[in-house]
């Protein structure tokens, strides 16, 4: 019976860490995806990856469709993943020269900030987030 729990424990311990592999792999494949749009400067591909209230917050904010807005906001370009952290349906993904923080959808992980930078003791200042 011991030997039983043990491998239960053991398995579900194995399931768990697969799953956040997985949602880490998934993270980081859709901030490479972002960046690789931002770098093709395709705003279709850049709007399409945003969540909703990040796109519906981008185009109430500057009072235009979000292609217009995302091509004007200056995001800053990254390469190089060097972190993901996943919390739930919530991650964060900590690129070269940028960060980026994004939640699970149904299909897919979207991108909820953009252009964001750490300030000391305060939130992060994003150039692109939702309301």
């Amino acid at each position: 019976m011991w030997a039983c729990l043990q491998v239960g424990l053991a398995l579900a311990v194995l399931c768990g860490c697969s799953s956040l592999s997985d949602r880490e792999d998934a993270v980081a494949a859709a901030a490479r995806a972002f960046e690789a749009d931002l770098a093709r400067q395709d705003n279709a591909a850049l709007c399409g990856a945003l969540a909703p209230g990040t796109r519906e917050e981008l185009e109430d904010s500057s009072k235009t469709g979000c292609q217009q807005a995302i091509g004007d906001s200056d995001l800053p370009s990254a390469a190089d993943v060097r972190r993901v952290d996943v919390y739930g349906r919530q991650a964060r993904a900590v690129l070269d020269s940028d960060t980026l923080f994004l939640s699970a959808f149904p299909d897919g992980w979207k991108i909820t900030a953009a252009g964001c930078d750490p300030q000391p003791r305060k939130p992060y200042k994003c150039v692109v987030k939702g309301a």
